[in-house]
């Protein structure tokens, strides 16, 4: 039970963060500890027991609304661009931008870029870790992260003038 009260509200809002919904996220976290807590044996500490509990809360969340779309749509790595590793580091926004309007944008983005740039971004997961969690490529999930960087910058940009600046 101490366990669950330590890291119970953490989850929820990691949960919350990728579906949405209060009651969906609760579910999934409670499924989360059910699964973490019968496969106790497994915890190797290798990471810290939250991280481990985390990784579950974020495959579930991804389960979850994975099952929830209608049509799978597949990015073939040979579409892919490498990215420029220099491009990670140069990502700005205007300084009157806020939280919520950043979170806002990222609920926007499409389904692939979202996951990645919640989890780069929010979760602070690296590339490895995505593409383990997506069962993606490293290079897929550096791809998408700067696409959806992209496409956030460009939903961030202020209205001036009833044009996008």
């Amino acid at each position: 039970m101490q366990l669950y009260n330590q890291y119970c509200n953490g989850m929820l809002t990691v949960a919350l963060r990728f579906v949405g919904d209060t009651m969906e996220a609760e579910d999934i976290v409670q499924e989360a500890f059910i699964r973490a807590f019968s496969k106790l044996d497994q915890y190797k500490a290798e990471v810290s027991f939250g991280a481990w509990l985390k990784r579950i809360v974020v495959n579930r969340c991804i389960d979850v609304l994975k099952s929830k779309r209608q049509r799978l749509i597949e990015l073939e790595e040979n579409h892919l661009n490498v990215v420029d590793s220099d491009y990670e580091t140069e990502w700005l926004v205007e300084d009157d931008i806020t939280i919520d309007a950043v979170k806002l944008a990222i609920e926007q983005l499409p389904e692939k870029y979202r996951y990645v740039v919640m989890l780069y971004l929010i979760e602070g997961y690296d590339h490895q870790e995505i593409s383990e969690i997506l069962n993606i490529s490293e290079v897929a999930s550096r791809t998408q992260l700067s696409r959806g960087k992209q496409k956030l910058q460009v939903a961030l940009k202020t209205e001036k003038n009833g044009t996008r600046s």
